[in-house]
């Protein structure tokens, strides 16, 4: 495939910055890596206060960061009349009439199944933004029939899967010795809606001896779920690194929270450290699995603790998932230059239409 150059673009610039923890945040760092491998010229505005690690991470890619008072956005060179990216930012939201007043045009990366709010206030204010991103059929399914009561149409729309640096995740599988407990967990934000109240529950139906490892664990969380018991190990946000979280597990079970996933980045960070998934047969997961060969879909609690047991019992079965899943991940859901292309695509577009 030819690789479109990105010098032949004008410097974008994003409106937010990446971050350690959250989908949105982890895809803004992954995107922008696989932009200026193919030669995008890249700034940052950030909504929030950014950290000296993460400036330190731009700086290295050479990404600036440019901090400025929204009401001094116009003092920005190059910012007026500029392509702005933003990755589900609610921050951003607040400020995107600044952005607007100074002809910026404004591709937005919702990573979630609904409109936020401020996101429907300001349409009806301002009307749909140029550029939509979608990481998932199901969530673009959920979001156009909202974003058609503000005149959006489906030209502005593009579905492009979530960019995702492999090298940051190293396969490597955690052999799982008989006999040996077996270790399962979940991965989120600290976000209640996130846990199923019956994670305890299907943990407990895996008819082997489990050690439970979950991430990121809270007072709410602790509310909805219950104590965890004793076998289970409950870690705070940002305790360990993904990475670091992936490499203690045997298999990942996640159970259905409540928030209706589109694309779950844990997920994929799972299928790419060699940690095979089990997961309810719903949303996005549908469209980065394919049941029984790169993981498992699942109809009901009872589908979830029966799958994991397999895998407990069946340490060959478990590795080929893991393997099948790794394949899948680099050959057909995520290879850099189709994603690098479609962002493209998007930006031209975006240059071509801007009025004279």
């Amino acid at each position: 495939m030819s690789m479109t150059p990105g010098h032949d673009l004008p410097r974008v610039f994003v409106a937010g910055y990446p971050g350690d923890v959250g989908g949105a945040n982890t895809e803004c760092w992954h995107t922008v890596k696989l932009w200026r491998r193919f030669g995008l010229k890249v700034s940052f505005v950030p909504t929030w206060k950014p950290t000296e690690t993460w400036r330190t991470r731009l700086d290295g890619i050479g990404c600036p960061t440019i901090e400025i008072a929204a009401d001094r956005l116009g003092d920005v060179p190059g910012l007026p009349d500029s392509t702005v990216v933003s990755f589900c930012n609610a921050s951003f939201l607040g400020a995107a009439d600044r952005f607007r007043d100074l002809g910026c045009q404004i591709v937005w990366v919702n990573c979630m199944t609904w409109l936020f709010a401020e996101e429907k206030r300001h349409y009806r204010r301002r009307g749909p933004f140029e550029r939509y991103v979608f990481q998932s059929n199901h969530q673009r399914s959920k979001l156009e029939p909202q974003l058609r009561r503000f005149d959006y149409d489906e030209r502005r729309g593009r579905l492009i899967r979530g960019a995702f640096d492999f090298a940051a995740f190293p396969f490597r599988p955690l052999e799982h010795r008989q006999g040996d407990p077996f270790v399962i967990g979940r991965i989120s934000r600290a976000a209640a809606d996130k846990y199923a109240r019956d994670t305890w529950s299907v943990y407990n139906r895996i008819d082997h001896p489990i050690h439970a490892r979950v991430m990121a664990w809270n007072r709410r969380v602790e509310r909805k779920v219950g104590e965890p018991p004793a076998w289970a190990e409950c870690l705070p946000p940002g305790a360990e690194t993904p990475r670091e979280f992936f490499g203690k597990l045997h298999c990942m079970v996640q159970a259905n929270g409540g928030a209706g996933e589109n694309w779950p980045r844990s997920g994929l960070e799972a299928m790419a450290c060699g940690v095979p998934v089990v997961v309810q047969n719903q949303w996005g997961w549908r469209e980065m699995i394919r049941h029984g060969e790169t993981g498992f879909l699942c109809e009901n609690n009872e589908d979830m603790a029966a799958f994991a047991t397999r895998l407990a019992k069946d340490e060959r079965l478990r590795l080929a998932v893991a393997e099948n899943a790794r394949a899948s991940l680099e050959t057909e859901l995520a290879p850099a230059e189709t994603i690098w292309t479609q962002w493209h695509e998007i930006f031209a577009s975006v240059v071509a239409a801007r009025p004279n």
